[in-house]
């Protein structure tokens, strides 16, 4: 016989977005955000709040980690809360790239990094060859790494086997709000991956964050889609709720398109 209990624990268990494993670490939520371009500390903090993410990003080359002002936003960032991921924006070259995560993990023992090698400042494209170098240097020194790169399921897979614990194709260009642009290459990256996928880059709206998972991502960083927002609060509760849709739909298995219509009721056993 069917209980109450049974039937609880089997709606939850349809219900709940399961936990994403990072190395040694497991989230319950997949979304990850950034913390630049706020207006204030304060919209920035209660945006984490909202949005469940226990990951954030820091970027070293543009904040200082030992500035004394109270009201530097680095001071209003619970680090028992929230997994504090260095970032290498900014640099143009492996050497640059493996020099800033080290400064990180001498400074605030962060051994994980989020690694952008860039290509050029207009595009703000990676330099797939400079990522790749300083992703192997870095992981033989112990780092985390997981690395921003383009849309390459070559370049993915070359990282994978490096040892990353995931990868990070851009959806868009940073900063650009166009979503998901080349949902046929991330498809490929989504399947041939054994390690997850995190969209990172160009996400404008929650329903570009529930598209990539839909597509199967396994999470969503972003910074300027809820800090660049009228009401960032508000955007980041939209990200929350949209990348979990997203997952539980993509777990769901939706009906086949078709070109013509189906009835949603049997055609057989029509009353005359």
């Amino acid at each position: 016989m069917t209980t109450a209990t049974d039937n609880a624990s089997h709606t939850v268990s349809h219900t709940t977005v399961e936990p994403l494993t990072l190395a040694d670490r497991t989230f319950h939520s997949r979304l990850i955000l950034g913390t630049g371009k706020y207006t204030d500390a304060d919209t920035m903090v209660h945006s984490f709040e909202v949005s469940g993410t226990e990951m954030v990003t820091v970027a070293l080359r543009r904040v200082d980690l030992n500035d004394p002002d109270p009201n530097a936003f680095i001071h209003h960032i619970d680090p028992k809360k929230y997994l504090f991921l260095p970032n290498t924006a900014g640099c143009y070259n492996a050497d640059d790239a493996v020099r800033t995560a080290r400064l990180g993990r001498e400074l605030g023992g962060w051994n994980w990094v989020k690694l952008e090698v860039l290509g050029d400042p207009k595009t703000l494209f990676p330099d797939n060859v400079e990522l790749l170098k300083a992703t192997k240097i870095l992981i033989d020194e112990g780092f985390v790494v997981l690395p921003y790169t383009s849309d390459d399921p070559i370049t993915c897979k070359k990282l994978e086997d490096l040892g990353v614990p995931a990868v990070m194709p851009l959806g868009a260009p940073i900063g650009s709000g166009m979503g998901i642009r080349n949902r046929a290459n991330l498809q490929i990256i989504i399947e041939q991956s054994n390690v997850p996928v995190i969209i990172d880059a160009g996400v404008g709206t929650a329903s570009d964050a529930a598209i990539a998972m839909e597509l199967g991502a396994d999470g969503v960083l972003m910074n300027t889609g809820v800090a660049g927002a009228a009401d960032p609060i508000r955007m980041a509760y939209a990200m929350k709720q949209a990348v979990e849709a997203g997952w539980l739909a993509a777990h769901a298995g939706r009906i086949p398109k078709k070109l013509y219509a189906t009835a949603s009721s049997p055609l057989d056993g029509l009353i005359e």
